[in-house]
């Protein structure tokens, strides 16, 4: 597709959402990762780097539509190489990018990621400020919004303006058109001024989700050291009133979950990983594309198992592959796997 096809707003790109009533929509960041072409190695002794399309969000809009979902993502990048490569990506992935906005004076955000041999991952941003910082809330696609059966989004948003105030608008425009808010907050301490000031902006929207996907590191941090495993540390300082679902993952142990009327504890499916990135958000886009289809599961607890246990499933197939995006499985992929696991229990 040519260059000027792509500049702009975009507008020409909208993709036929399969079924928009069942859309995802997703806000936020979508960025360059460059990853060490080797493991283990820090990032000033690795020897090359590859890059990856990454950013949280994006990553679940691709893993709803590998799935079958519906989705769209709606994020700003710079008017360069890398900003049309993305927008390409998620188009080649049947995600509707025609929200997405392009900066003509910032450039696309970029990180350097590493797994070092003690197995801490290692960051480093450019983002001095990058275009997904710049999103204003005049470019906000509210068509697009108040399409969403499930308005998807995370806390990378809420570290600077205007994009935060985007995004509250943004939130603001789903809830009063009946979506379904749907928040991970994706801790990414090095991107925050201070512990304090990341603390206080994620918890500041916590009590306008429908659904939160918090890990035990998150609940650690967000309640100032408590004990994760804690049913009533999760219950009383994170289960907000209006909550309908609360969701711990446990990385290859599954996930905790906790409703108005129910908790409970979800296997992980065993599998050999190879790498973690992106499994967080695998398992959103599998929890969030079954939501989509019967939001009636946040009331039945077996149907939660089922759609969690598949959640998981999906988490488990992208750790066994490089890269997020590549990693994201289709929808043959977790029934098999499921199958498989469930052969090997019986």
């Amino acid at each position: 597709m040519g260059e000027n096809a792509i500049s702009g707003n975009l507008k020409n790109l909208t993709i036929d959402t399969r079924d928009s009533e069942t859309l995802v929509v997703c806000f936020g960041e979508m960025l360059i990762d460059f990853v060490p072409t080797v493991g283990g190695v820090s990032l000033a002794e690795a020897p090359a780097f590859k890059k990856a399309p990454g950013g949280a969000p994006a990553n679940v809009a691709v893993g709803v539509s590998r799935l079958g979902g519906s989705s769209a993502f709606i994020g700003k990048v710079g008017d360069d190489e890398f900003g049309r490569m993305l927008a390409d990506i998620l188009r080649l992935n049947n995600v509707d990018n025609s929200g997405m906005r392009f900066d003509h004076n910032a450039r696309t955000a970029l990180a350097f990621v590493t797994l070092r041999a003690d197995g801490e991952r290692e960051f480093l941003f450019f983002r001095h400020p990058s275009a997904d910082m710049l999103l204003s809330e005049s470019e906000l696609d509210k068509n697009l919004i108040q399409k969403a059966k499930i308005f998807h989004y995370g806390s990378i948003s809420l570290i600077e303006e205007p994009c935060r105030s985007t995004q509250l608008a943004a939130m603001k425009i789903a809830k009063a058109s009946g979506s379904l808010l749907s928040y991970d907050p994706n801790l990414r301490l090095p991107l925050w001024p201070s512990e304090d000031a990341a603390r206080k902006e994620i918890m500041s929207i916590w009590n306008l989700a429908d659904v939160i996907k918090i890990s035990e590191d998150e609940i650690t941090f967000l309640t100032g050291g408590d004990d994760p495993y804690d049913d009533n540390v999760v219950l009383q300082k994170l289960f907000h009133p209006d909550l309908k679902l609360l969701v711990v993952s446990e990385g290859p142990n599954g996930c905790r979950y906790y409703t108005q009327e129910f908790k409970g504890r979800v296997g992980g499916v065993k599998v050999k990983p190879v790498d973690t990135t992106g499994a967080g958000d695998a398992f959103v886009s599998g929890l969030l594309n079954s939501l989509a289809s019967d939001l009636t599961l946040l009331k039945d607890e077996k149907k939660l198992r089922e759609a969690l246990l598949f959640a998981n499933a999906c988490g488990a197939i992208t750790v066994t592959e490089r890269g997020a995006i590549p990693a994201m499985p289709s929808m043959d992929a977790v029934q098999d796997l499921l199958t498989s696991s469930a052969s090997h229990r019986s």
